[in-house]
């Protein structure tokens, strides 16, 4: 099941609107070559990633990640993004990101529910770590 709904993004270099797509059976959140430009420096993975794809025995080689905030309905989240050469979407928001933040699903109205309380617990916790 997925929900598509558009997310402000920030990184280093700046920000943008793109369309975020919280896809419950991806793992991993990805972002676009084309849309990761003018907001944050990439990383170099020491060892690339090899990830299947819904083809069977098709798989995708990541060799680079980023670190991103991003805001819904106000509320700051962060999280790290597999840059992933020709992605069909601008962001993709999966399961790992959806966990960390407790981020639930309305497919009924198609929307997406953030407890404000639930993200400022995590990033206060993430704060106090550094």
């Amino acid at each position: 099941m997925i929900i598509r709904v558009p997310l402000r993004f920030e990184g280093s270099k700046g920000e943008k609107t793109l369309y975020a797509l919280f896809d419950s059976g991806a793992t991993y959140s990805c972002i676009s070559e084309e849309s990761v430009e003018n907001l944050e420096e990439i990383i170099k993975l020491h060892t690339p990633l090899r990830l299947a794809t819904a083809s069977n025995a098709t798989y995708m080689e990541i060799k680079y990640t980023t670190r991103l905030d991003f805001y819904h309905e106000d509320v700051r989240l962060s999280d790290e993004f597999l840059v992933v050469p020709g992605l069909s979407e601008e962001v993709i928001i999966g399961a790992a990101t959806m966990q960390k933040w407790r981020l639930k699903l309305d497919f009924e109205n198609d929307r997406v529910i953030v407890d404000p309380r639930v993200a400022k617990l995590i990033l206060i916790n993430l704060i106090k770590k550094d």
